[in-house]
């Protein structure tokens, strides 16, 4: 049926859902509050689609049957207040793209190792000869490839924001890896508002699509008992517990499907660390209800590359390792990655706070870091829960005072961390141009 249908917000998402409705002979307006990249601008004017950008012109927006909103735009702007009040219905890319669909949906999400899991299950399916496609946080447009290069399997990394606007939208595959506080800045800084959106990657779900998940989370746990999903369900966990599918026993990871029991050694896992299991057994179990032969999911598992900005290793200077863990944007990853330190640390934390409770990673600090830097526009709340508890605290305002301080501050055999809890956006543009400068920094020195 024919609609008009606004697109608020003209980034990769936003471009791609505007193509996609163009195609699909919709009325397509795009509006975006800041400015429009250049390659979307000329994707947008390709297919004949209006824009603006610098502001919302109100009555070209109120007038819409539906609007895309990405993801990234809160629901606080007075834009979609405004059509709150209307009515007008809002929906996230995905949920358009999934209109036009009927490709297989393995869906990803949780606050910590969504996107080395998403990549991970799509080099598995990849590796194997499969039609797949990457989408979400991670790839391309989702709706862009429905639009021009569709796909039989799609691999999407799906982030709260973008379950906020989901609907009708059904996964064939539901991962969640984990439920932390994160984001709370956009959930009235209530957890369940946070936890609700997460678990909407379970809507629509029946008995014949899988729900992987990890089975020692309180959070999920609890509310599993109090949802009950219809669909199958595969936890995973290090041990072997009652129920679960995914775990390690004897130096193995074992695997059990319907499709049978998958088993490789552990240590041949091209992921190390505690958190990194946990992303291979979720990745393992998906491409093991794909039916995926064995020995491809052995070989995938054991070449996967790693993630950019994900505790990747810089180099080597002077006896001190340096560690880019740029996306590390809250509390449990920076966890996660301090966890993983077999050496002294010198951390760098900081950025644009989402509500952060620091005392998860307390007892790590105390334990494993000698010297901290802040590097924010803004490091009060830093130093009033840090101070007194290193040997040395100092702050930093660019990423090369950051690098040679820490250069500074760092005894041979220590390790350099980049992991910084929060948000980029006070002194960077995006968390990649916070490991990119870092990684930049440290190799001039």
């Amino acid at each position: 049926m024919y609609k008009r249908l606004v697109v608020l917000g003209a980034g990769e998402s936003g471009a791609g859902a505007a193509v996609l409705a163009k195609a699909k002979g919709h009325d397509v307006f795009v509006s975006d509050n800041a400015f429009i990249k250049p390659k979307y601008k000329e994707m947008l004017d390709k297919h004949g689609i209006l824009w603006e950008e610098g502001g919302h012109t109100e009555v070209d927006i109120l007038n819409a049957d539906e609007v895309v909103k990405s993801p990234g735009i809160p629901d606080k702007v007075p834009i979609i207040q405004a059509l709150k009040k209307k009515g007008v219905p809002i929906l996230s890319e995905i949920e358009l793209a999934g209109r036009y669909s009927d490709a297989k949906m393995i869906c990803v999400t949780g606050s910590n190792g969504k996107t080395t899991t998403t990549m991970l299950i799509y080099h598995i399916l990849k590796q194997a000869g499969m039609d797949v496609g990457l989408a979400g946080n991670v790839g391309n447009s989702l709706a862009l490839q429905v639009a021009e290069d569709p796909h039989a399997v799609y691999v999407i990394e799906l982030s709260s924001f973008q379950l906020d606007n989901m609907y009708d939208f059904k996964a064939d595959i539901a991962i969640l890896l984990n439920i932390t506080p994160d984001h709370l800045d956009r959930y009235d800084y209530e957890m369940q508002n946070y936890v609700d959106a997460k678990f909407r990657i379970l809507r629509n779900q029946t008995k014949e699509d899988a729900f992987i998940f990890w089975n020692d989370d309180p959070i999920i746990t609890r509310e599993i008992a109090k949802r009950h999903p219809e669909a199958t369900l595969y936890p995973f966990a290090v041990t072997h517990e009652e129920g679960v599918k995914g775990y390690t026993e004897d130096n193995q990871v074992v695997i059990e499907t319907s499709n049978g029991i998958f088993t490789m050694k552990q240590d041949q896992l091209a992921l190390k660390g505690t958190h990194n299991l946990y992303n291979s057994l979720a990745a393992g179990i998906a491409s093991k209800i794909m039916d995926i032969h064995d020995e491809k999911i052995r070989a995938s598992l054991s070449d996967f590359a790693g993630v950019e900005h994900r505790l990747e290793k810089v180099l080597r200077v002077r006896g001190v390792d340096y560690i880019n863990d740029s996306k590390a944007t809250n509390v449990n990853s920076c966890w996660y990655a301090l966890q993983s330190m077999i050496t002294p640390v010198v951390l760098i934390l900081g950025g644009t706070d989402k509500g952060n409770d620091y005392s998860e990673i307390e007892e790590l600090v105390r334990k494993k870091v000698h010297s901290l830097i802040f590097l924010g526009a803004d490091n009060a709340k830093l130093h009033a829960f840090f101070d007194g508890k290193v040997e040395r605290i100092e702050d930093a305002r660019s990423m090369k005072e950051a690098v040679e301080k820490a250069y500074r501050m760092a005894r041979k055999g220590d390790t350099v961390l980049l992991s910084p809890c929060c948000a980029s956006f006070d002194l960077f543009k995006s968390y990649e141009d916070r490991g990119d400068q870092f990684k930049r920094c440290v190799r001039e020195l």
